[in-house]
């Protein structure tokens, strides 16, 4: 997909995605290297905007696998259509079992979930598989011989194997310890929030219309809510969020009564906010 490091970069800026040069470098070698990015790291700073932004320079098909704790092998792989199976059966009366056990396990009756859909046909397709951290360790077992071999077995069916494998992006909030048989299968990348300048970029492109100077006050007032010892610190979908309302506000600059009556878009907890209100001041910054 990508012809260097400086095109990766080139080509997600048009989509809107600021990436920084390890970023950069990481999704060139993903590419080049066919081998799974995981992404790690806070919360809202564009990990999963990172596989959209991939998937929208290649023209490829999304595909996302929405991890959560209970997610199974019916939800990632694949399943049967019962219902339909049921429908065949009654229908079939007269058949013997054999006959019939042939015709309800066909390609008729399954129902392909996003593990198996990825590797499956030869349209270009990027597989997000969103917060791997939140899915149960046994998942993890699925997804190794999917992210290793880059094939699936399907009991009744036999073996898919990819002919044009998926650009694979997973991401974790490191909320629990992923196994070191799936981190040796992936190349690794810490997205942690941008630097000052990177940030004040990702607001301009994102917020048109915002003066200069608003979107240096907000990515510096943010700063300093992130160095306070706060239960969830401003990720910079909430600096981008922010900036937003301060626009509609007709917002000029940040002054003490601006920022008190919307600190609830940046900040998500009473605490937190009671604590930024106390010690931010804005003078000082």
């Amino acid at each position: 997909m990508f012809t260097s490091v400086d095109d990766v970069s080139a080509r997600l800026a048009e989509t809107g995605y600021l990436a920084s040069p390890a970023v950069a470098t990481t999704v060139f070698l993903a590419d080049r290297l066919g081998k799974p990015l995981l992404a790690e790291g806070p919360a809202g700073v564009g990990k999963t905007e990172l596989a959209k932004a991939v998937a929208a320079v290649a023209g490829a098909r999304l595909i996302r696998l929405q991890c959560y704790e209970g997610v199974d092998e019916s939800r990632a792989l694949y399943e049967w259509n019962h219902a339909k199976q049921l429908l065949r059966i009654s229908a079939g009366r007269d058949e013997s079992w054999d006959e019939t056990r042939t015709d309800i396990f066909g390609e008729e009756f399954l129902l392909p979930r996003p593990l198996l859909t990825a590797i499956r046909g030869d349209d270009p397709k990027v597989l997000l598989i969103d917060e791997t951290d939140k899915a149960d360790v046994e998942v993890e077992g699925l997804l190794l011989e999917v992210l290793g071999d880059f094939q699936v077995t399907v009991p009744e069916l036999g073996t898919v194997t990819a002919t044009r494998r998926p650009f694979v992006v997973l991401t974790s909030n490191a909320t629990r310890e992923l196994s070191e048989a799936l981190r040796r299968r992936c190349l690794f990348l810490h997205i942690g929030f941008p630097d000052a300048e990177l940030e004040r970029r990702i607001v301009r492109l994102r917020v048109p219309g915002i003066e200069a100077a608003l979107a240096e006050s907000v990515v510096r007032v943010v700063g300093a809510l992130r160095a306070m010892d706060l239960r969830k610190v401003p990720s910079v979908a909430e600096t981008v969020d922010w900036a937003r309302t301060l626009l509609a506000l007709g917002a000029g600059t940040l002054d003490e009564t601006v920022v008190r009556d919307s600190l609830g878009v940046v900040l998500k907890h009473q605490d937190d906010i009671q604590k930024a209100a106390a010690k931010l001041d804005l003078d000082a910054l």
